[in-house]
C-alpha cells in the first residue's frame, strides 16, 4: 500500500491535498483495494455544502457499494467528470488521475482533525 506522506487522511479513507484555497479529495490506495474493480462512481454535486464525515458520493465495485464521505466542511467546486467514463482510474491511480472532487473548506484550518500518512498506515495496518 501507498501512502503519500504530502497528504492528510480520514479514518473512512479518504485523503486530502490543499489546492491552492481549495482542497482536492480523493479515496486511498488501502479503499480502492478492498473494494476490487471499480464500475462506477456517483459524483457529488457541483454547489452541494457538506459537513465532515457525511456521505456524499458513493463507489460502485464488483465487490459492493460503498459510501464516500466528505473528509472537510465545505462547498464542492468541481467534480473528476473522467471518472464518469472511467471509473477505473480510481484503482489504476487514486492520488493522481483517480481524484473525485475539490471543495472550498468553510473553515481555514479544516484540514488540522485529518491523519498524517503514520497515522493512517496505522490505523490500516490493525
Amino acid at each position: 500500500m501507498h501512502f503519500p506522506d504530502e497528504l492528510r487522511y480520514s479514518s473512512d479513507h479518504e485523503w486530502v491535498r490543499r489546492d491552492g484555497s481549495r482542497i482536492r479529495m480523493g479515496i486511498t490506495d488501502y479503499a480502492q483495494d478492498a473494494l476490487g474493480d471499480i464500475v462506477f462512481i456517483q459524483l457529488p454535486d457541483v454547489g452541494a455544502v457538506v459537513a465532515t464525515g457525511t456521505a456524499f458520493s458513493e463507489v460502485e465495485s464488483t465487490k459492493s457499494v460503498s459510501d464516500v464521505y466528505a473528509p472537510v466542511a465545505g462547498t464542492v467546486v468541481a467534480v473528476n467528470e473522467k471518472l464518469i467514463d472511467e471509473p477505473q482510474c480510481l484503482n489504476e491511480d487514486p492520488y493522481g488521475e483517480g481524484w473525485i472532487c475539490l471543495i472550498e473548506p468553510q473553515d481555514a484550518d479544516e484540514m488540522t482533525g485529518l491523519l498524517d500518512s503514520d497515522a493512517y498506515r496505522a490505523l490500516v495496518d490493525e
